[in-house]
């Protein structure tokens, strides 16, 4: 029999999970559903430092991201279990000028002579994604493999509904102004380095940054707008590991372990948390993350879930 349900929340990256998991634990039977498993999502393959990276609108983004910062800062406690760990590291080039007032409430950090040194967390995705259905589960929330191909299917099992599809929305809603960012990594054998480092220039298509994992140094990586290539480019990887190299010159010699390639859900206008009435039920939209999903998932999920009521 399927089971009864007060929300559907459809998508189960980073967003939608933990949606759900907010949705769930405040006493509501939630099923999320998904045409392909978290292990499968641009989740997934992030390289999941918090940092408020290629997101809008700026006025909205620092709350959101230090409600989720707080969050992490106490999963931080269990890094097996939650895959979140408190890890130092630099942002070459940024000051606190440069930046929002979230910045300077941000503990310990301090501008340094090349950047902002801080410790953050930085998160293993696929343990993580694995800890949320987990504790989603424990809420009594399931998990459903089940494309979905209007919101009205969805409003017909239940009276509430919440978007986190991501670039999915595209053609679901449809929102012509969600764009793929393309994100390609590289992953190689760590040859020792245990702070994380990061050189972004907004405006440009390519960054530099590496993030020492549980299963390698994850080496980055690009920004490419409007492009919807999925398989990884070699030139690219190459590219992408000299970077790194010129930083830290041990990387240049450690063997690559693997590629990732995931498409940032970018909107012109910013993330989109709003209601709206689909067809036989109530539609509550949470989307439009681009490159901050992680860095924002708690503080978004509990302003969809009050948009739920």
């Amino acid at each position: 029999m399927t089971a009864m349900a007060d929300v559907i929340v459809v998508g189960s990256g980073v967003i939608g999970l933990t949606t759900a998991v907010v949705l769930a634990e405040s006493g509501r039977r939630v099923r999320v559903w998904s045409r392909e498993p978290a292990a499968a999502t641009t989740s997934s393959v992030a390289g999941a430092l918090w940092w408020p990276y290629r997101i809008e609108p700026a006025a909205q983004v620092g709350d959101w991201a230090l409600e989720t910062l707080r969050v992490y800062e106490e999963l931080a406690a269990e890094p097996g279990e939650t895959g979140v760990r408190l890890v130092a590291g630099t942002h070459r080039g940024e000051r606190f000028a440069g930046l929002g007032p979230w910045a300077r409430r941000l503990d310990g950090a301090a501008e340094v002579a090349d950047g902002l040194r801080v410790t953050l967390p930085l998160l293993d995705m696929p343990v993580h994604l694995g800890w949320l259905e987990r504790r989603l589960a424990a809420a009594g929330g399931t998990v459903e493999l089940h494309t979905v191909r209007s919101f009205e299917e969805a409003a017909a099992e239940a009276p509430d509904v919440v978007n986190c599809t991501g670039l999915g929305a595209r053609e679901l809603v449809p929102d012509a102004g969600l764009r793929p960012v393309r994100g390609q990594l590289t992953v190689v054998e760590n040859p020792g380095i245990d702070e994380w480092f990061t050189e972004a220039d907004p405006s440009s298509s390519t960054t530099t940054y590496f993030f020492p994992q549980p299963g390698g140094l994850v080496l980055g990586g690009t920004a490419e707008v409007d492009d919807f290539r999925t398989e990884p480019d070699a030139r690219t990887a190459e590219e992408i590991v000299a970077r790194c190299a010129r930083i830290r010159p041990e990387i240049a010699g450690a063997r690559i372990i693997g590629h990732r390639v995931g498409l940032r859900p970018a909107r012109d206008a910013g993330v989109r948390i709003q209601a709206g009435e689909p067809a036989g039920g109530r539609l509550v939209h949470n989307y439009g993350h681009g490159g901050a999903g992680v860095t924002v998932a708690w503080g978004c999920a509990r302003e969809a879930a009050r948009l739920v009521g």
